[in-house]
Protein backbone atom coordinates (compact mmCIF):
# COMPACT_ATOMS: atom_id res chain seq x y z
CA UNK A 1 0.00 0.00 0.00
CA UNK A 2 1.63 3.16 -1.11
CA UNK A 3 1.96 6.21 1.50
CA UNK A 4 1.38 9.86 1.22
CA UNK A 5 5.02 11.87 -0.16
CA UNK A 6 3.38 14.68 1.75
CA UNK A 7 2.65 13.01 5.27
CA UNK A 8 3.07 9.54 5.51
CA UNK A 9 -0.63 8.65 5.67
CA UNK A 10 -1.49 5.29 3.95
CA UNK A 11 -3.66 5.76 0.64
CA UNK A 12 -6.34 3.74 -0.37
CA UNK A 13 -5.57 0.75 -2.35
CA UNK A 14 -5.00 0.86 -6.02
CA UNK A 15 -4.72 4.79 -5.95
CA UNK A 16 -2.52 6.05 -8.32
CA UNK A 17 -2.57 9.90 -6.39
CA UNK A 18 0.47 10.54 -4.75
CA UNK A 19 -0.86 12.91 -2.40
CA UNK A 20 -4.01 12.48 0.45
CA UNK A 21 -7.06 13.82 0.92
CA UNK A 22 -5.79 15.41 3.95
CA UNK A 23 -3.05 17.18 2.16
CA UNK A 24 -4.86 18.37 -0.81
CA UNK A 25 -7.57 19.88 1.61
CA UNK A 26 -4.56 21.55 3.59
CA UNK A 27 -2.45 23.06 0.67
CA UNK A 28 -5.57 24.53 -0.73
CA UNK A 29 -6.67 26.03 2.46
CA UNK A 30 -2.75 27.56 2.94
CA UNK A 31 -3.39 28.92 -0.77
CA UNK A 32 -6.46 30.89 0.18
CA UNK A 33 -8.64 28.36 -1.82
CA UNK A 34 -11.28 26.84 1.05
CA UNK A 35 -13.82 28.53 2.37
CA UNK A 36 -13.57 29.32 6.21
CA UNK A 37 -16.52 27.06 7.33
CA UNK A 38 -15.16 24.16 4.87
CA UNK A 39 -13.94 21.69 7.34
CA UNK A 40 -10.79 19.87 7.01
CA UNK A 41 -11.32 15.85 6.78
CA UNK A 42 -10.01 14.15 10.08
CA UNK A 43 -7.24 11.24 9.17
CA UNK A 44 -5.35 9.48 12.05
CA UNK A 45 -1.66 10.97 12.11
CA UNK A 46 0.50 8.93 10.45
CA UNK A 47 2.74 7.84 13.46
CA UNK A 48 -0.15 7.45 15.52
CA UNK A 49 0.02 3.71 17.15
CA UNK A 50 -3.20 1.56 17.29
CA UNK A 51 -4.03 -0.89 19.67
CA UNK A 52 -1.40 -0.27 22.56
CA UNK A 53 -1.65 0.53 25.59
CA UNK A 54 -2.73 4.47 27.35
CA UNK A 55 0.08 3.59 29.81
CA UNK A 56 3.01 4.27 27.80
CA UNK A 57 6.66 3.30 28.51
CA UNK A 58 7.30 7.09 28.82
CA UNK A 59 4.76 7.30 31.62
CA UNK A 60 6.84 3.78 33.62
CA UNK A 61 10.43 5.75 33.14
CA UNK A 62 8.99 8.52 34.56
CA UNK A 63 7.33 6.59 37.29
CA UNK A 64 10.14 4.30 38.04
CA UNK A 65 12.44 7.66 38.52
CA UNK A 66 10.46 9.07 40.65
CA UNK A 67 9.72 5.91 43.05
CA UNK A 68 14.22 5.50 43.08
CA UNK A 69 13.90 9.26 44.35
CA UNK A 70 11.79 8.44 46.89
CA UNK A 71 13.11 5.37 47.86
CA UNK A 72 16.63 7.37 48.16
CA UNK A 73 14.69 10.39 50.40
CA UNK A 74 13.64 7.21 52.46
CA UNK A 75 16.99 5.76 53.25
CA UNK A 76 18.53 9.06 53.58
CA UNK A 77 16.41 10.64 55.51
CA UNK A 78 16.13 14.05 53.10
CA UNK A 79 14.46 14.54 49.97
CA UNK A 80 17.19 17.20 48.85
CA UNK A 81 20.69 15.71 50.01
CA UNK A 82 21.78 12.51 49.71
CA UNK A 83 25.49 10.91 50.76
CA UNK A 84 27.77 9.06 48.71
CA UNK A 85 26.81 5.98 50.14
CA UNK A 86 23.23 6.41 49.05
CA UNK A 87 24.52 7.15 45.35
CA UNK A 88 26.45 4.36 45.48
CA UNK A 89 24.22 1.68 47.21
CA UNK A 90 21.27 2.66 44.45
CA UNK A 91 23.53 2.18 41.72
CA UNK A 92 25.64 5.65 40.96
CA UNK A 93 27.69 5.07 37.69
CA UNK A 94 31.18 5.57 39.41
CA UNK A 95 33.79 4.54 36.95
CA UNK A 96 35.80 2.64 40.32
CA UNK A 97 32.95 0.31 40.21
CA UNK A 98 31.17 -0.11 36.74
CA UNK A 99 34.85 -0.71 35.15
CA UNK A 100 35.78 -3.21 37.45
CA UNK A 101 32.53 -5.62 37.28
CA UNK A 102 29.68 -3.89 38.13
CA UNK A 103 28.15 -3.13 34.33
CA UNK A 104 24.87 -2.92 35.46
CA UNK A 105 25.61 0.63 36.98
CA UNK A 106 25.81 1.74 33.19
CA UNK A 107 21.66 1.33 33.47
CA UNK A 108 21.29 1.82 37.19
CA UNK A 109 22.34 5.26 36.77
CA UNK A 110 19.71 6.60 34.50
CA UNK A 111 16.58 6.62 37.31
CA UNK A 112 18.99 8.42 40.16
CA UNK A 113 18.95 11.88 40.42
CA UNK A 114 21.42 14.09 43.13
CA UNK A 115 18.22 16.38 43.73
CA UNK A 116 14.99 17.98 43.54
CA UNK A 117 16.23 20.26 41.17
CA UNK A 118 17.82 17.65 39.35
CA UNK A 119 14.88 15.22 39.16
CA UNK A 120 12.62 18.19 38.25
CA UNK A 121 14.65 19.43 35.19
CA UNK A 122 14.79 15.48 33.58
CA UNK A 123 11.34 14.80 34.21
CA UNK A 124 10.25 17.73 32.41
CA UNK A 125 12.31 17.09 29.33
CA UNK A 126 11.24 13.46 29.55
CA UNK A 127 7.74 14.07 29.47
CA UNK A 128 7.71 16.29 26.56
CA UNK A 129 11.06 14.77 24.55
CA UNK A 130 10.14 11.13 25.38
CA UNK A 131 6.34 11.06 24.27
CA UNK A 132 7.27 12.19 21.09
CA UNK A 133 9.96 9.66 20.61
CA UNK A 134 7.23 7.06 21.74
CA UNK A 135 4.89 8.59 19.70
CA UNK A 136 7.05 8.59 16.17
CA UNK A 137 9.13 5.31 17.09
CA UNK A 138 6.68 2.87 18.89
CA UNK A 139 7.54 1.88 22.29
CA UNK A 140 9.90 -1.07 21.82
CA UNK A 141 12.36 0.85 19.55
CA UNK A 142 11.44 3.82 21.69
CA UNK A 143 12.84 1.70 24.80
CA UNK A 144 15.77 0.29 22.93
CA UNK A 145 16.78 3.86 22.50
CA UNK A 146 16.35 5.09 25.33
CA UNK A 147 18.81 2.33 27.23
CA UNK A 148 21.11 2.06 24.44
CA UNK A 149 21.81 5.75 24.31
CA UNK A 150 21.64 6.03 28.08
CA UNK A 151 24.29 3.45 28.59
CA UNK A 152 26.63 5.07 26.24
CA UNK A 153 26.28 8.44 27.90
CA UNK A 154 27.38 6.25 31.34
CA UNK A 155 30.75 4.73 29.07
CA UNK A 156 31.34 8.37 27.95
CA UNK A 157 31.15 9.45 31.77
CA UNK A 158 33.24 6.79 32.81
CA UNK A 159 35.89 7.40 30.30
CA UNK A 160 36.30 11.13 30.59
CA UNK A 161 35.50 11.25 34.26
CA UNK A 162 36.09 7.96 35.82
CA UNK A 163 37.14 9.60 39.89
CA UNK A 164 33.18 11.30 39.38
CA UNK A 165 29.94 9.27 40.61
CA UNK A 166 27.16 9.94 37.73
CA UNK A 167 23.58 9.79 38.12
CA UNK A 168 20.62 10.76 36.27
CA UNK A 169 18.18 10.43 32.93
CA UNK A 170 20.02 13.08 30.89
CA UNK A 171 22.27 11.18 29.25
CA UNK A 172 19.14 9.39 27.38
CA UNK A 173 17.28 12.33 26.68
CA UNK A 174 19.85 14.11 25.04
CA UNK A 175 20.49 10.48 23.41
CA UNK A 176 16.26 10.73 22.39
CA UNK A 177 16.65 14.03 21.25
CA UNK A 178 19.56 13.00 18.95
CA UNK A 179 17.73 10.45 17.44
CA UNK A 180 15.45 12.90 16.93
CA UNK A 181 16.85 15.19 14.93
CA UNK A 182 18.80 12.31 12.73
CA UNK A 183 15.47 11.14 11.80
CA UNK A 184 13.43 14.40 11.25
CA UNK A 185 16.47 15.53 9.20
CA UNK A 186 17.09 12.76 7.38
CA UNK A 187 13.49 12.24 6.26
CA UNK A 188 12.35 8.88 8.11
CA UNK A 189 9.19 10.42 9.42
CA UNK A 190 7.38 11.79 6.09
CA UNK A 191 5.59 14.85 7.94
CA UNK A 192 4.20 18.17 6.40
CA UNK A 193 7.62 20.14 6.26
CA UNK A 194 6.68 23.04 8.26
CA UNK A 195 6.07 20.47 11.71
CA UNK A 196 9.26 18.85 10.93
CA UNK A 197 10.94 22.19 10.62
CA UNK A 198 9.78 24.10 14.04
CA UNK A 199 10.18 20.61 15.92
CA UNK A 200 13.88 20.07 14.91
CA UNK A 201 14.83 23.51 15.27
CA UNK A 202 13.49 23.08 19.07
CA UNK A 203 15.27 19.67 19.37
CA UNK A 204 18.87 21.62 17.80
CA UNK A 205 18.24 24.96 20.47
CA UNK A 206 17.40 21.95 23.49
CA UNK A 207 20.81 20.17 22.61
CA UNK A 208 23.29 23.19 22.14
CA UNK A 209 21.37 25.43 25.07
CA UNK A 210 21.99 22.88 27.26
CA UNK A 211 25.13 21.84 26.11
CA UNK A 212 26.62 25.43 26.65
CA UNK A 213 25.10 25.24 30.37
CA UNK A 214 26.62 22.14 31.14
CA UNK A 215 29.91 23.70 30.28
CA UNK A 216 28.75 26.91 32.15
CA UNK A 217 27.88 25.53 35.49
CA UNK A 218 29.61 23.16 37.63
CA UNK A 219 28.90 19.74 38.49
CA UNK A 220 27.32 18.85 35.30
CA UNK A 221 28.23 15.87 33.38
CA UNK A 222 28.76 17.21 29.64
CA UNK A 223 30.46 13.92 29.20
CA UNK A 224 27.54 11.81 29.64
CA UNK A 225 24.96 14.26 27.71
CA UNK A 226 27.83 14.15 24.75
CA UNK A 227 27.74 10.55 24.96
CA UNK A 228 24.28 10.21 24.55
CA UNK A 229 23.89 12.93 21.94
CA UNK A 230 26.16 11.25 19.52
CA UNK A 231 25.08 7.87 19.79
CA UNK A 232 21.36 8.86 19.46
CA UNK A 233 22.48 10.49 16.60
CA UNK A 234 24.06 7.70 15.21
CA UNK A 235 21.19 5.34 16.09
CA UNK A 236 18.63 7.85 14.56
CA UNK A 237 20.89 8.10 11.61
CA UNK A 238 20.64 3.90 10.87
CA UNK A 239 17.01 3.57 12.22
CA UNK A 240 16.38 6.58 8.94
CA UNK A 241 18.19 4.96 6.18
CA UNK A 242 18.08 1.25 7.16
CA UNK A 243 15.35 0.44 8.87
CA UNK A 244 12.69 3.31 8.65
CA UNK A 245 9.52 1.34 8.37
CA UNK A 246 8.39 -0.30 11.75
CA UNK A 247 6.23 -2.85 9.72
CA UNK A 248 9.32 -4.42 9.04
CA UNK A 249 10.41 -5.82 13.16
CA UNK A 250 13.36 -8.19 12.58
CA UNK A 251 15.40 -5.66 10.11
CA UNK A 252 14.68 -2.61 13.02
CA UNK A 253 15.49 -5.47 15.93
CA UNK A 254 19.14 -6.34 13.27
CA UNK A 255 19.61 -2.65 13.04
CA UNK A 256 19.35 -1.86 16.67
CA UNK A 257 21.23 -5.09 17.46
CA UNK A 258 23.97 -3.96 15.39
CA UNK A 259 24.17 -0.12 17.03
CA UNK A 260 24.11 -2.24 20.53
CA UNK A 261 27.09 -3.98 19.64
CA UNK A 262 29.41 -1.14 18.75
CA UNK A 263 28.29 0.15 22.10
CA UNK A 264 29.60 -2.95 23.91
CA UNK A 265 32.61 -2.71 21.97
CA UNK A 266 33.41 0.78 22.70
CA UNK A 267 32.45 -0.52 26.37
CA UNK A 268 35.23 -3.02 26.19
CA UNK A 269 37.19 0.37 25.19
CA UNK A 270 36.55 1.95 28.28
CA UNK A 271 37.47 -0.90 30.09
CA UNK A 272 40.91 -0.93 28.03
CA UNK A 273 41.61 2.71 28.49
CA UNK A 274 40.87 3.20 32.12
CA UNK A 275 40.16 -0.31 33.47
CA UNK A 276 43.29 -0.78 35.42
CA UNK A 277 43.77 2.39 37.13
CA UNK A 278 40.23 1.96 38.09
CA UNK A 279 41.02 -1.78 39.76
CA UNK A 280 44.44 0.04 42.09
CA UNK A 281 41.55 2.37 43.25
CA UNK A 282 39.29 -0.33 43.96
CA UNK A 283 41.94 -2.32 45.79
CA UNK A 284 42.87 0.44 48.34
CA UNK A 285 39.39 1.26 49.09
CA UNK A 286 38.99 -2.37 50.38
CA UNK A 287 39.67 -3.66 53.38
CA UNK A 288 42.40 -1.65 54.93
CA UNK A 289 44.35 -4.79 56.55
CA UNK A 290 45.09 -6.11 53.14
CA UNK A 291 45.00 -3.78 50.80
CA UNK A 292 48.90 -3.69 50.85
CA UNK A 293 49.15 -7.29 49.83
CA UNK A 294 46.23 -6.40 46.98
CA UNK A 295 48.91 -3.64 45.81
CA UNK A 296 51.67 -5.52 45.91
CA UNK A 297 50.42 -7.70 43.83
CA UNK A 298 49.02 -5.29 41.08
CA UNK A 299 52.46 -3.48 40.94
CA UNK A 300 54.56 -6.57 40.79
CA UNK A 301 51.97 -7.75 37.54
CA UNK A 302 52.26 -4.37 36.38
CA UNK A 303 55.78 -2.41 37.57
CA UNK A 304 54.75 0.40 34.84
CA UNK A 305 51.52 1.05 36.80
CA UNK A 306 51.50 4.38 37.92
CA UNK A 307 48.03 4.55 39.94
CA UNK A 308 49.38 1.55 41.20
CA UNK A 309 52.57 3.08 42.78
CA UNK A 310 50.68 5.94 43.76
CA UNK A 311 47.99 3.57 45.92
CA UNK A 312 50.26 1.63 47.32
CA UNK A 313 52.13 4.94 48.90
CA UNK A 314 49.50 5.97 50.16
CA UNK A 315 48.54 2.63 51.63
CA UNK A 316 52.06 2.77 53.35
CA UNK A 317 51.24 6.48 54.63
CA UNK A 318 48.03 5.61 56.21
CA UNK A 319 50.04 2.56 58.20
CA UNK A 320 52.90 5.28 58.37
CA UNK A 321 55.54 3.25 56.08
CA UNK A 322 57.04 6.48 55.70
CA UNK A 323 60.59 5.13 53.72
CA UNK A 324 58.63 2.47 51.79
CA UNK A 325 56.01 5.49 50.65
CA UNK A 326 59.07 7.40 49.46
CA UNK A 327 60.34 4.69 47.27
CA UNK A 328 56.95 4.25 45.55
CA UNK A 329 56.39 8.10 45.15
CA UNK A 330 59.68 8.49 43.71
CA UNK A 331 58.99 5.42 41.13
CA UNK A 332 55.50 7.43 40.43
CA UNK A 333 58.10 10.15 39.77
CA UNK A 334 60.35 8.65 37.56
CA UNK A 335 57.41 6.71 35.47
CA UNK A 336 55.47 10.06 35.27
CA UNK A 337 57.89 13.10 36.46
CA UNK A 338 55.17 15.88 35.88
CA UNK A 339 52.54 13.93 38.46
CA UNK A 340 52.22 17.04 40.92
CA UNK A 341 50.15 14.68 42.94
CA UNK A 342 53.18 12.49 44.06
CA UNK A 343 55.32 15.81 44.75
CA UNK A 344 53.20 17.01 47.29
CA UNK A 345 52.30 13.45 48.93
CA UNK A 346 56.54 12.86 48.66
CA UNK A 347 56.75 16.61 50.31
CA UNK A 348 54.02 15.91 53.06
CA UNK A 349 55.70 12.56 53.94
CA UNK A 350 59.22 14.31 54.37
CA UNK A 351 57.34 16.51 56.79
CA UNK A 352 55.53 14.10 58.43
CA UNK A 353 58.81 12.07 59.06
CA UNK A 354 60.97 15.28 60.63
CA UNK A 355 63.04 15.87 57.58
CA UNK A 356 61.84 19.61 56.77
CA UNK A 357 64.48 20.14 54.28
CA UNK A 358 63.91 17.38 51.85
CA UNK A 359 59.92 18.65 52.14
CA UNK A 360 61.45 22.58 51.36
CA UNK A 361 63.68 21.05 48.40
CA UNK A 362 60.89 19.25 47.09
CA UNK A 363 58.29 22.37 47.08
CA UNK A 364 60.95 24.90 46.25
CA UNK A 365 61.13 22.82 42.94
CA UNK A 366 57.30 22.80 42.09
CA UNK A 367 57.30 26.82 42.73
CA UNK A 368 60.66 26.52 39.86
CA UNK A 369 58.67 24.76 37.48
CA UNK A 370 55.14 26.82 38.24
CA UNK A 371 55.72 30.01 40.10
CA UNK A 372 51.88 30.19 40.61
CA UNK A 373 51.50 26.61 42.58
CA UNK A 374 49.49 26.47 44.75
CA UNK A 375 50.13 23.29 46.02
CA UNK A 376 53.85 24.32 45.57
CA UNK A 377 53.24 27.75 47.83
CA UNK A 378 51.31 25.92 50.38
CA UNK A 379 53.29 23.27 51.25
CA UNK A 380 55.99 25.95 51.12
CA UNK A 381 53.81 27.58 53.89
CA UNK A 382 53.75 24.23 55.73
CA UNK A 383 57.71 23.98 55.61
CA UNK A 384 57.70 27.02 56.96
CA UNK A 385 55.90 27.06 59.95
CA UNK A 386 57.27 24.07 61.07
CA UNK A 387 60.65 26.18 61.05
CA UNK A 388 58.83 28.78 63.18
CA UNK A 389 59.43 30.98 60.25
CA UNK A 390 55.49 32.02 60.69
CA UNK A 391 55.88 35.14 59.14
CA UNK A 392 57.45 33.63 55.78
CA UNK A 393 54.84 30.86 55.85
CA UNK A 394 51.56 33.34 56.15
CA UNK A 395 53.31 34.74 53.00
CA UNK A 396 53.55 31.38 51.09
CA UNK A 397 50.18 30.30 52.66
CA UNK A 398 48.71 34.18 50.51
CA UNK A 399 50.62 33.03 47.19
CA UNK A 400 48.66 29.47 47.66
CA UNK A 401 45.62 31.17 48.23
CA UNK A 402 45.81 34.24 45.55
CA UNK A 403 47.02 31.37 42.95
CA UNK A 404 44.03 30.89 39.79
CA UNK A 405 44.30 26.87 41.13
CA UNK A 406 44.16 27.02 44.40
CA UNK A 407 42.21 24.12 46.53
CA UNK A 408 41.74 26.78 49.20
CA UNK A 409 40.08 24.26 51.44
CA UNK A 410 43.04 24.77 55.00
CA UNK A 411 44.36 27.36 53.94
CA UNK A 412 43.31 29.96 55.85
CA UNK A 413 43.43 27.74 58.70
CA UNK A 414 47.28 27.21 58.19
CA UNK A 415 47.63 30.96 57.98
CA UNK A 416 45.66 31.94 60.93
CA UNK A 417 47.66 29.26 63.13
CA UNK A 418 50.83 31.10 62.16
CA UNK A 419 49.06 34.39 63.23
CA UNK A 420 48.72 33.11 66.15
CA UNK A 421 52.01 32.23 67.01
CA UNK A 422 52.68 35.50 65.67
CA UNK A 423 50.05 37.24 68.07
CA UNK A 424 48.46 38.95 65.68
CA UNK A 425 44.93 37.70 66.53
CA UNK A 426 42.86 40.00 64.49
CA UNK A 427 44.38 38.76 61.48
CA UNK A 428 43.90 35.38 62.85
CA UNK A 429 40.33 35.43 63.39
CA UNK A 430 39.96 37.01 60.14
CA UNK A 431 41.49 34.03 58.79
CA UNK A 432 39.97 31.19 60.31
CA UNK A 433 36.48 33.15 59.40
CA UNK A 434 36.95 33.06 56.14
CA UNK A 435 38.11 29.49 56.12
CA UNK A 436 34.63 28.99 57.51
CA UNK A 437 33.29 30.59 54.89
CA UNK A 438 35.14 28.27 52.46
CA UNK A 439 34.68 24.98 53.81
CA UNK A 440 31.99 25.25 56.36
CA UNK A 441 31.42 24.15 60.01
CA UNK A 442 34.76 22.41 61.25
CA UNK A 443 34.87 21.46 65.02
CA UNK A 444 39.24 22.61 64.69
CA UNK A 445 38.71 25.79 63.21
CA UNK A 446 35.92 26.54 65.77
CA UNK A 447 38.64 26.00 68.40
CA UNK A 448 41.42 27.95 66.95
CA UNK A 449 38.90 30.56 66.74
CA UNK A 450 37.89 30.49 70.74
CA UNK A 451 41.65 30.73 71.42
CA UNK A 452 42.51 33.44 69.60
CA UNK A 453 39.27 35.09 71.06
CA UNK A 454 40.26 33.89 74.36
CA UNK A 455 43.63 35.72 73.91
CA UNK A 456 42.11 39.21 72.74
CA UNK A 457 39.53 39.27 76.15
CA UNK A 458 36.76 38.84 74.19
CA UNK A 459 35.46 35.85 76.20
CA UNK A 460 31.85 35.25 75.31
CA UNK A 461 32.86 35.15 71.75
CA UNK A 462 35.45 32.52 72.67
CA UNK A 463 32.76 30.50 74.74
CA UNK A 464 29.89 30.50 71.66
CA UNK A 465 32.89 29.13 69.39
CA UNK A 466 34.00 26.35 71.95
CA UNK A 467 30.27 25.23 72.43
CA UNK A 468 30.04 24.89 68.48
CA UNK A 469 33.40 23.06 68.28
CA UNK A 470 31.68 20.76 70.78
CA UNK A 471 28.53 20.49 69.59
CA UNK A 472 30.05 19.34 66.09
CA UNK A 473 32.14 16.90 67.83
CA UNK A 474 29.48 15.84 69.50
CA UNK A 475 27.69 15.13 66.12
CA UNK A 476 30.53 13.06 65.14
CA UNK A 477 30.44 10.56 67.36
Amino acid sequence: MANCIRCGRQLPPFSWKKICQWCVRHEAAQRGEEGDDVRQPVMPVPWARQGESTITLTHVIFGACIAVYVAMSIASGSPTSFPDEIFEHFGANNAVYTLTGQWWRLFTYMFLHSGLMHIFFNMWCLWDLGRLCESLYGRWTYGAIYLITGVSGGLASAGWHPGVASVGASGAIFGLAGALIASFYLGEFSLPRVAISGTLRSLLVFAVFNLVIGQVIGGVDNACHIGGLVSGLALGAVIARLAPHADAPLRRAGVIGLVALGVVACGFGVERWRGEAMRTYRAFDGAKGDQIARLQLIVKQQPNLVPGHFMLARAYVEHQRYPEAEVELKKVLELQPGNIDAQVDLGMIYLDDKRPQDAKDVFAQMIARDAGSADGHYGMGLVLASQRDYQAAVDEFKKAAASPDTHSSGIYYQMGNSYVNLKNYDDAIAAYSKEKEISGDNPDVESALADAYAAKGMTQQSQDARNRAAQMRNGEQ
